[in-house]
């Protein structure tokens, strides 16, 4: 399937590991990955970035086989949740530094229109998570306040 917004074909992630069990390496139990996992929710770090300290610092290629939860899940429990879903918050945090580029080059026609696709893309996501329940319904993306933020 293709990109959007893009004439690419294919996937950008890393490998999944195959087997949905946990590791027999692994020497945290699950009581103590969930802890680390609230302990780096605490330093505002998120979901995505929690993963990648679990698998670089503690060698816990995915926290789910352990715990039986997701990482979101333990965050959510913990009441350590982030007002905006991760994707949604890069996503308007990319708008942010386009916008502000933009405003020092204001001859940069090609990046006129990332900011349009990607704006689009802040509209989609934000009409799914309404849908959802994970945003406000009342929640909008507006360039000028979301500068502010």
């Amino acid at each position: 399937m293709g990109r959007l917004h893009s004439h690419n074909y294919g996937k950008s992630h890393s490998t999944r590991p195959i087997d949905p069990k946990a590791p027999s390496w692994i020497k945290e139990d699950a009581k103590e990955v969930e802890e680390l996992i609230v302990k780096y929710g605490k330093d505002n770090l998120s979901a995505s970035q929690i993963g990648v300290k679990l698998r670089d610092q503690h060698s816990i290629p995915l926290a789910k086989p352990v715990i039986k939860k997701t990482i979101s899940q333990v965050l959510e429990e913990n009441d350590l949740k982030a007002d905006l879903p991760e994707d949604l918050d890069n996503i308007v945090k990319k708008a942010i530094g386009l916008q502000k580029h933009l405003k020092a080059n204001k001859s940069d026609k090609r990046n006129v229109r990332s900011l349009e696709l990607i704006e689009a893309k802040v509209h989609r996501l934000s009409v799914y998570y309404k849908k959802i329940g994970r945003i406000p319904r009342d929640w909008k993306y507006k360039s000028l306040i979301a500068q502010l933020e």
